[in-house]
C-alpha cells in the first residue's frame, strides 16, 4: 500500500510541475514567435506601402474598380432579394389555399372558410 500511495503522490506532483514548466516554456516561445512575426509583417507592410506610394494612379484606379465592383454586387443582391420576395409571396399564396384560407387581393387579411 505504501508504494501505491507514493506512486499517486509522485504522479500528481509530476503532473503539476510538468504543467507549470510547460506553461512557462510555451508562453516564452509564443511571445518570441509573436515578436518575430510582427517584425516581419511590419517589414512587409512598409515594402508594400513604398510600392503603392510610387504607383498612386494605380491606387486610385484600384479604389474606383473596387467601388464599381461593390455597386455591381449590390445591384445583384437587390435583384436576388426581389426574386426571393416574389417566391415567398407565391409560397404564401399556395399555403393559404392549402390551409383553407382565402387571401384577398390587398394581401393583408385572410378569411377562413366555414367547414
Amino acid at each position: 500500500m505504501s508504494q501505491q500511495g507514493n506512486f499517486v503522490g509522485g504522479f500528481l506532483v509530476g503532473t503539476v510541475v510538468g504543467g507549470v514548466v510547460g506553461g512557462i516554456l510555451g508562453a516564452v516561445v509564443a511571445s518570441r514567435l509573436t515578436q518575430q512575426e510582427s517584425a516581419e509583417s511590419n517589414r512587409a507592410l512598409s515594402k508594400l506601402d513604398n510600392k503603392l506610394d510610387n504607383k498612386t494612379p494605380k491606387k486610385r484606379q484600384l479604389k474606383a474598380t473596387t467601388e464599381q465592383t461593390m455597386e455591381v454586387a449590390r445591384r445583384g443582391l437587390e435583384d436576388k432579394i426581389a426574386q426571393l420576395n416574389d417566391a415567398i409571396d407565391d409560397v404564401r399564396q399556395q399555403l393559404g389555399a392549402v390551409n383553407g384560407t382565402v387571401r384577398e387581393e390587398d394581401g393583408e387579411r385572410s378569411i377562413a372558410r366555414d367547414a
